[in-house]
């Protein structure tokens, strides 16, 4: 006969790795059901309210702000004093070059946080008429835009 030590080691070890695979195995089920790419032990989901989900295409957009309308058709013509006539809200939430320009960083995060105001309800804390009331008041100054692009920032984020 061998080692009793070692052959009861081997009963307690044995349920640990059978229930550890089991854990693994629904976590990567649940993960694969709610739409995230299953991984060992880690997944990098991207949230579903930042503007890079919304540049990606994976979901529709609301109809009420469709990806061809202007950032000025949108936010009124206030917004035409910074930002051009013909840019689009798809290419404000694509645009990505803004980390040292606040008045960029407001455009990348207020269209994100316009798209889930129309489609987040009410998960997402502002209505639409909110965020373009709060968007227009960030381009009064440099200072307002960082503000009110950190406020949108967290609630994108504390929407996904």
């Amino acid at each position: 006969m061998g080692n009793p030590r070692r052959s009861s080691g081997a009963l307690i070890l044995l349920p640990l790795l059978l229930l550890t695979f089991i854990c693994l195995t629904y976590s990567s089920a649940a993960a694969a059901a709610a739409g995230a790419r299953p991984g060992f032990l880690y997944t990098r989901t991207r949230g579903r309210c930042t503007p890079q989900f919304w540049s990606s295409k994976t979901e529709a957009w609301p109809r009420m702000v469709p990806q061809t309308a202007s950032v000025s058709n949108v936010f009124g013509p206030i917004a035409l004093e910074r930002f051009r006539s013909d840019l689009t809200l798809l290419e404000s939430a694509t645009r990505n070059d803004g980390a040292s320009n606040p008045f960029v960083r407001l455009l990348h995060q207020g269209t994100a946080a316009l798209l889930n105001s129309y489609s987040r309800r009410p998960r997402f804390p502002f209505s639409p008429w909110q965020v373009k009331t709060l968007f227009i008041q960030g381009l009064v100054s440099e200072s307002a835009a960082a503000r009110r692009a950190q406020q949108f920032s967290a609630a994108n984020l504390a929407c996904s």
